[in-house]
């Protein structure tokens, strides 16, 4: 049997096929960053899901595509980590989030981006992925990544630049204390899983004048800085991978519209593509 799974700094989704391809397992953990999160909390975070734990001898494969597995220190700690827990598995692979990104929206070339927590894109020409910028991370890049808006949500709370009617929204829905903020910014651990949580304020609420030009802001940063670096970017189509990119489509569309950019799929959770990715290209061959 092979394990799937598909993580990032919030979270991480499994999935157990058999050697049919059938489905056995779905289940989710607490992200698995590696560059992010210290070895103990890795590991405490695999451990506290039963479900894994019930069946974590009978697995012969582990895939693992993540966040933060672009290097080669995080992604061997990650390796090794799963390597101990899934004992009886004779492969264990740890690979970047792009990769499953790719597999996900498409097997012909194009322009794959994800918008989660974080952000990224590549190119790939249907064999290889290529980086035109490398991810310096949530301080000096992620546009349009949750915790992108999340910052921008909490530094427009303070300017005092948010509508009152929407401010006292947000005051209702999370502790604004500058203490708590701080606190949880510079003297806890996961400050940019903390920030991308105050992002899904704006997918919760109504959309109004307010929302559209955050997200128009933010998707306008992206395309220009993550889309536009690409030559091939108005030969291929580019897809767009996570939750943010699947309930911004039209804010996407119109960003886009201008530069004659071909939108191709927009897929909320990679983890379901990945399925029959692996059903018709890894499952058959072996």
């Amino acid at each position: 049997m092979i394990l799937i799974a598909d993580g990032g700094s919030t979270k991480c989704d499994w999935i157990l096929l058999n050697s049919e391809g059938e489905q056995v397992l779905k289940t989710r953990t607490k992200g698995l960053n590696p560059a992010v999160f210290k070895e103990p909390v890795l590991e405490e975070r695999l451990a506290e899901n039963n479900e894994l734990s019930e069946i974590k001898h009978k697995i012969e494969k582990v895939h693992f595509y993540g966040a933060g597995c672009g290097t080669p220190t995080p992604r061997e700690l990650l390796r090794s980590i799963l390597a101990n827990y899934f004992t009886n598995a004779d492969e264990v692979l740890v690979m970047e989030d792009m990769v499953a990104a790719v597999y996900a929206a498409t097997t012909e070339p194009g322009i794959v981006c994800i918008l989660g927590t974080g952000s990224n894109s590549c190119y790939f020409d249907g064999k290889d992925i290529h980086q035109a910028v490398d991810s310096l991370g949530y301080i000096l890049m992620d546009e349009a990544s949750g915790n992108y808006f999340g910052k921008r949500l909490i530094r427009d709370y303070y300017y005092k630049r948010m509508p009152p009617e929407v401010a006292e929204k947000f005051e209702e829905k999370f502790d604004l204390n500058s203490d708590t903020i701080k606190m949880n910014l510079y003297r806890k651990d996961n400050p940019n899983t903390y920030l991308a949580h105050f992002a899904e304020f704006i997918f919760t609420n109504e959309r109004n004048g307010y929302f559209y030009k955050l997200l128009h802001e933010g998707m306008s940063d992206f395309v220009h800085s993550r889309v536009m670096c690409y030559p091939q970017v108005t030969s291929v189509p580019v897809h767009f991978i996570g939750s943010i990119a699947y309930f911004s489509q039209d804010i996407i569309r119109a960003v886009t519209q201008p530069y004659g950019i071909t939108l191709g799929n927009f897929v909320r959770r990679p983890i379901d593509a990945l399925i029959e990715y692996y059903r018709e290209n890894v499952i058959k061959v072996s």
